[in-house]
């Protein structure tokens, strides 16, 4: 069986007006058939955070969705918490303070499940704490700003879910462009992933390769830094860090980036179905005329009166009304 879709999610997608990815992920879990794990630990709210999804998911078609939510790596341990894990065809991470996910999930029974739920095909989300802990390396703090600097933030494992990669949420909104590309400095075999507010990485396994394509109104940042120049390795304490040669993706909704290969997927050019009619006729139109003119059997005027005639008439099962001042056989 294939892994299970990934969903990145920067925070702040929206629950109310046009709540598009939380609708997406109830119908990758499942809808009717969909139970959702949440777990809330990174949050500082209490039952409200849980009761909130809850509301959400079952609106949009879950059948069930209960709370994971151990406060210790005691609590991670508790048999009754993985149970629900191992049955669930979806885990959902909320935001919260990812350092806190990280310390008390990682490396336990619970962060196990939520690996072997990924592993076994079912769909792992989670937004601004719960997209950080998602990749290999983690994002525990830091300062916004948008020129990279020494120390400006730390790191922390993360699940694993996306290796080789570290990546950061709310990244527009809190100019977050610095403290991403400062890691990516520091470890250049790291693939930097930013992701706005009310906006998706959706990743996915296509033949081996991890393939994202984005949702929501927001973007995907990209930071690649495989053939990077940088003096991350001798800079002291705040200074500004030098980042040359780095390759920089901005991914609006709609874009299929391939992670893998760290390439753009190319996107089919759409046609609308009025478009395309017109240009089928078009190219009946030209083939016709070329089989006239090689036929030779008529002057180019009358051959044009023809194409004029063809084109006023009606297709088939509609009608039309001649249009009195018009006569198509007159120049």
């Amino acid at each position: 069986m294939p892994r299970g879709p990934l969903m990145i999610i920067g925070g702040a997608e929206d629950k109310v007006r046009k709540p598009t990815i939380l609708k997406h992920f109830v119908a990758l879990a499942g809808g009717p058939d969909a139970r959702i794990a949440v777990i809330p630990t990174a949050s500082s709210l209490g039952r409200e955070v849980v009761d909130v999804y809850d509301a959400l998911f079952t609106k949009f078609g879950a059948a069930h969705v209960d709370a994971v939510r151990p406060e210790s790596r005691d609590e991670a341990q508790d048999a009754a918490l993985v149970k629900v894990l191992d049955e669930a065809t979806a885990v959902f991470m909320t935001g919260g303070n990812q350092l806190k996910l990280s310390a008390i999930v990682c490396g336990t029974p619970v962060g196990d499940a939520i690996l072997r739920a990924h592993e076994r095909g079912a769909v792992v989300a989670g937004t601004s704490a719960g997209a950080s802990i998602q990749s290999s390396h983690m994002v525990a703090f830091g300062v916004g700003g948008a020129t990279p600097k020494q120390r400006m933030t730390q790191v922390a494992a993360g699940l694993g879910l996306v290796q080789d990669t570290v990546i950061d949420q709310h990244f527009d909104q809190r100019n977050r462009y610095g403290r991403l590309l400062m890691i990516v400095a520091q470890s250049p075999q790291l693939l930097g992933i930013g992701v706005d507010e009310d906006t998706c990485g959706l990743v996915e396994d296509v033949d081996g390769d991890l393939v994202m394509r984005v949702l929501g109104k927001g973007a995907v940042t990209v930071f690649d830094g495989s053939r990077m120049v940088s003096n991350a390795y001798e800079a002291t304490r705040s200074s500004p860090l030098l980042a040359s040669g780095v390759v920089f993706h901005t991914l609006p909704e709609g874009v299929v980036f391939n992670l893998t290969t760290r390439s753009l997927v190319a996107r089919e050019a759409a046609v609308a179905q009025e478009d395309a009619e017109e240009l089928a006729e078009a190219g009946r139109d030209l083939r016709q005329l070329a089989r006239d003119i090689a036929a030779a059997d008529a002057a180019p005027a009358a051959i044009r009166r023809r194409l004029k005639l063809r084109r006023s008439s009606p297709r088939p099962g509609t009608t039309s009304t001649p249009d009195p001042q018009e006569d198509p056989t007159h120049e």
